[in-house]
């Protein structure tokens, strides 16, 4: 059964809306892209708790594609701590892998809505309160890194995010300027998409009831469309960051990410 063309023109107009915001906020796609995935899936005939199994795998695979476009713009700034992304990776690349083939393929789906929808909050909270975490010590050595590494890297694959709303308070946290710790991130953001999509393709292997061009969880139309529109406009974005009211944009935006967090809680109970 072949995908319907009106469901790849909502994925490829969600990309474009996608991109354009987190190219203007900085934020992760994935804060928009899961929710309205999953009702696209489900539209598709998923039902609901696969549905949002598959848009959280499809979400982050699009990021193995826009960390690229993000990093490289980082790097020519000189502003990405290399150093830190190397000691972190091995920790991130653990975490994903124990995400995403051995919790994400057992967890129900009703208790991933709960968990997306905290995600979503806590993330909104963030961005009303516009507060930076002041460094207040040291980063830790090789053993603290990989632990934090894999808490990042398991907690983005359960969400379908690139890790940022973790890594960057960590760093702050830890004296790393908000600058370095933000362009850093980005560098993150690549081994988490890239460990987590391998194991949600793997994970999903035989599992009944998946989307027509899905490889494992991650659905290959979706992830196509979304990434390549997303792409487009995430410039966009950046570049209107210099011209709007981005402080007035971000508290709209974080009333935005409370209603997706309503409305993602609602369809856990349902789910339930």
């Amino acid at each position: 059964m072949p995908i319907a063309p009106m469901i790849v023109l909502q994925l490829a107009l969600l990309g474009l809306f996608a991109g354009f915001w987190a190219g203007l906020l900085g934020v992760g796609g994935g804060l928009i892209l899961v929710p309205f995935m999953a009702a696209f899936a489900t539209q598709s005939g998923l039902e609901p708790a696969l549905a949002l199994k598959v848009a959280i795998a499809t979400s982050m695979a699009t990021i193995v594609f826009t960390s690229m476009s993000s990093v490289r713009a980082h790097h020519r700034k000189g502003a990405v701590r290399w150093d830190l992304v190397a000691r972190l990776a091995p920790g991130i690349v653990l975490g994903a892998l124990a995400a995403s083939m051995g919790v994400f393929s057992r967890i129900r789906g009703g208790w991933l809505y709960f968990l997306f929808a905290l995600f979503v909050a806590f993330s909104g909270t963030r961005m009303l309160l516009a507060r930076q975490v002041a460094g207040t010590r040291q980063l830790p050595g090789t053993a603290g890194l990989l632990g934090a590494g894999g808490v990042i890297g398991f907690l983005s694959g359960l969400v379908g995010a690139g890790g940022g709303f973790i890594s960057v308070p960590f760093m702050t946290w830890c004296s790393v300027p908000i600058h370095n710790a933000v362009a850093t991130s980005a560098g993150l953001g690549f081994p988490i998409a890239l460990a987590n999509t391998l194991g949600f393709m793997v994970s999903g292997q035989g599992v009944e009831g998946l989307p027509p061009y899905s490889i494992g969880y991650v659905w290959v139309p979706a992830l196509a469309a979304v990434a390549v529109c997303s792409v487009l406009t995430a410039p966009l974005g950046a570049r209107a960051a210099h011209a709007l009211p981005v402080k007035q944009l971000k508290r709209a935006f974080a009333i935005m990410l409370y209603a997706l967090a309503i409305y993602m809680l609602r369809k856990g109970l349902a789910a339930m």
